[in-house]
């Protein structure tokens, strides 16, 4: 089997781009040394096709290439944090009608060619200077939510959770900046992604 991991630096986390099988060090790579060894009798290939700093946008443009073209039984995505943070970074306004054309055209994509897919909620974690971001986080998880679900075959919701434990837990635990999952922020992702996953091993 097939998975092909599609998102931004959270996924890509200083992959090899000159080594197809290098996983990075975030939470595709735990998510594999947790997968592969209770699955020993199974041919599952993981392929890690995330790009720093990827938009929604970004991974339409390169979807054929990135993913269709390698054939995937299935495809895990988490994209949408930088749709936000570049709109206060760079001054790039998020226009939120070609935000969600653009998603539910990749996903529409995906499920036309006959792969699962399982959609993984960005989110945003309270450092001080992420929280004027939240306004217009909360509109686009607001279109997430009411686009992504009907249309993958698993939704993984990160940002009620990342922020829940936060409230107990310094947010720092989970990520320094509020965005970049620290070690412990990225096995908290790949132990909840690897359970819609096996849902859907061959």
């Amino acid at each position: 089997m097939k998975i092909v991991f599609l998102g931004d630096s959270i996924t890509d986390c200083g992959r090899d781009r000159n080594d197809p099988k290098s996983l990075g060090n975030g939470f595709v790579k735990i998510l594999s040394d947790k997968l592969l060894p209770i699955y020993p009798d199974m041919d599952i290939e993981l392929i890690n096709k995330g790009k720093s700093g990827d938009e929604v946008g970004d991974l339409l443009a390169r979807a054929d290439e990135d993913v269709v073209a390698l054939n995937p039984d299935a495809v895990v995505i988490m994209i949408g944090i930088n749709n936000t943070l570049h709109q206060f970074k760079d001054g790039k306004e998020l226009d939120f009608k070609k935000f969600e054309e653009d998603l539910k055209a990749l996903l529409v994509k995906f499920g036309d060619a006959g792969f699962d897919v399982i959609f993984l909620e960005p989110f945003l974690l309270p450092a001080p200077d992420k929280r004027r971001m939240r306004k217009v986080f909360d509109r686009e998880l607001k279109i997430i939510n009411e686009i992504v679900p009907p249309l993958v075959k698993e939704f993984v919701a990160y940002d009620e959770m990342f922020n829940g434990v936060a409230e107990s837990i310094p947010y720092t635990e989970y990520s320094l900046d509020g965005v970049h999952p620290t070690h412990r922020g990225s096995r908290l992702i790949a132990d909840t992604a690897i359970k819609a996953i096996r849902k859907h091993l061959l």
